[in-house]
């Protein structure tokens, strides 16, 4: 094969899963997780696992083809993108041992930078100092801001609560640090994918899973998290679920503002995939099965 190592990436509800899947069945791959959600334990149906409902046997594996860094980390820990990238080059290293294909899978941006690009020499976050970030995050985003630099996106609270513990440790913005030579990447050469259907189509596929999801372990997955008292915007739909649990509103709206969470969380994954990452190949559709045989043509 001409790479020695993939990267299948797209917004969520994109069909990547899948694809890789298939991928991996037929070039002896292992798929890598790089999906900053499904890293979590317990909410595999909201996060759109490939475990959703095949939990039963464990995370590492699904039909023969092996899987690593699914469902490893309990809600209530916190990973940074330094621990992400430790975690993914010894994956990496273990699927290589293994005579198998690497396919890194997922949607996090941030992860797939520092797979392609390394990372920027951060000094290691104190305790203290993450939980106060995560704190402040949660409770009070004017102090957040007035830390943050004014141009900063706050969008994702996991990515502010980062750029705030760094600050916080160390009085330089995450900014600057950015600006140092950076380490550890581990993809360089890597053939990249992404998988973007049409908008429209997209955003059609976010809408009907939502009730499917529901249907099927979502609600579970969403009083497990209550009953834990962990962070309930860990992954968009559990805070919805949640509200609609203690009763302050209808399904019919927890699942409206989760499909409009959604969806705006796609659009921010197109706008990074369109000006952060550049593919070696891309399917613009749902991936069809002449889509894989045109891809391992290619990649052959």
């Amino acid at each position: 094969m001409k790479y020695k190592s993939l990267i299948i990436t797209g917004p969520t509800a994109s069909g990547k899963s899948d694809f890789a899947h298939k991928l991996a069945k037929r070039i002896n791959g292992a798929i890598i997780n790089c999906d900053s959600v499904q890293i979590y334990r317990g909410i595999e149906t909201v996060s759109a696992s490939p475990f959703a409902g095949n939990t039963q046997n464990g995370f590492d594996e699904i039909d023969g083809v092996p899987y690593r860094l699914f469902s490893i980390l309990s809600l209530d820990e916190h990973i940074s993108v330094a621990d992400y990238l430790e975690l993914a080059t010894k994956a990496m290293d273990e699927v290589v041992k293994m005579g198998k294909t690497p396919i890194f899978v997922g949607g996090s941006g941030y992860y797939i930078a520092v797979l392609i690009n390394g990372i920027s020499p951060i000094p290691g976050i104190s305790p203290e100092n993450r939980k106060r970030a995560r704190e402040m995050v949660k409770m009070n985003p004017e102090a957040v801001s007035a830390l943050l630099p004014e141009d900063f996106e706050k969008t994702d609270p996991q990515r502010t609560a980062r750029a705030l513990e760094i600050f916080l440790e160390t009085g330089t913005s995450l900014s600057e640090w950015q600006k140092l030579p950076r380490r550890g990447a581990i993809l360089k050469d890597a053939c990249k994918i992404l998988i973007m259907p049409y908008r429209g189509t997209l955003m059609g596929r976010i809408t009907r899973r939502i009730p499917e999801m529901i249907s099927g372990a979502a609600i579970k997955e969403a009083r497990y998290v209550m009953s834990n008292k962990f962070d309930e915007d860990r992954a968009i739909g559990i805070a919805q679920l949640c509200q609609m649990l203690r009763g302050e509103c209808s399904e019919l709206a927890a699942t409206e503002n989760w499909g409009i969470k959604t969806r705006q969380y796609a659009k921010r994954q197109c706008t990074w995939f369109q000006g952060q990452y550049t593919p070696d190949y891309t399917i613009s559709r749902v991936p069809t099965d002449e889509d894989l045989e045109f891809l391992i043509e290619k990649i052959s």
